[in-house]
């Protein structure tokens, strides 16, 4: 039986205020918690790891440049060692947290610009990856598949899960397209779902130009801020359920 990770960005929101993800979390098998830098804040943390450990779901950390404002989605210039600091705070803090409340930190997964930079720089991906390994080298890490944080993480010697994106449109040259730009967001429910088919099951991707290019599948994203993404979540489980996938963390 084929099996895949279905996860989901989670806790991207301030204080008791209703988000979808205790609608989406019965859907997913790892969630990736905001650390506090480009969403969230401790109370949001705790009640979403709590959400977690209640659902058997794997707990990660979800470390982004520090930049509310923005969301996280804008590519800020750092030293290296201070991106590397940045990291290491935000990951000890969700390691820390999860700890006392009874759980374990299973991985990490960068947010935003920061994923998409490390994607594409050795020099943003091994920033990343000494903060992160500087806290745990045991721990499990996620990103976009084919591209420069894969190649660094396996040097690194880090276990990986090679990501690809429910919800988004890729560039031929298998990065994502720019959220700047028409039709980077998938909305369409048939639509994501046949690129989660062609992904899993025949390990290809079709991108903007049409092209059909092999990419591997470990674990699959859906935003939790996605139009529509609570029912989204539903639909990506019982689709992936019917094809006889099993959803399972590493």
């Amino acid at each position: 039986m084929p099996k895949v990770d279905l996860n989901c960005d989670m806790g991207e929101s301030y204080g008791k205020v209703f988000s979808y993800d205790e609608i989406i979390m019965p859907n997913i098998s790892s969630c990736n918690i905001a650390c506090g830098f480009h969403s969230g804040d401790p109370i949001t943390i705790e009640k979403t790891i709590n959400l977690a450990l209640e659902h058997g779901v794997a707990i990660g950390a979800h470390p982004g440049f520090p930049d509310l404002q923005g969301f996280g989605r804008r590519e800020m210039l750092m030293h290296p060692k201070d991106l590397e600091a940045n990291v290491r705070y935000q990951v000890s803090a969700l390691k820390g947290i999860t700890e006392a409340l009874g759980g374990k930190l299973h991985h990490v997964k960068p947010h935003g610009a920061l994923y998409n930079a490390a994607a594409k720089s050795y020099e943003v991906a091994e920033a990343v990856l000494r903060g992160i390994s500087s806290v745990d080298d045991s721990i499990w890490v996620f990103g976009l598949a084919q591209s420069k944080m894969e190649e660094k993480i396996l040097e690194f010697g880090l276990p990986y899960q090679s990501e690809v994106f429910a919800d988004r449109k890729y560039e031929d040259d298998l990065q994502l397209r720019s959220r700047l730009l028409e039709g980077a967001v998938l909305h369409d429910e048939q639509v994501v779902l046949q690129q989660i088919e062609h992904m899993v099951l025949n390990a290809q991707v079709e991108t903007v130009s049409g092209a059909l290019k092999p990419i591997k599948a470990d674990s699959i994203c859906l935003h939790s801020d996605t139009q529509g993404a609570a029912d989204l979540s539903k639909a990506i489980h019982d689709f992936l359920i019917s094809k006889g996938v099993e959803i399972t963390a590493a």
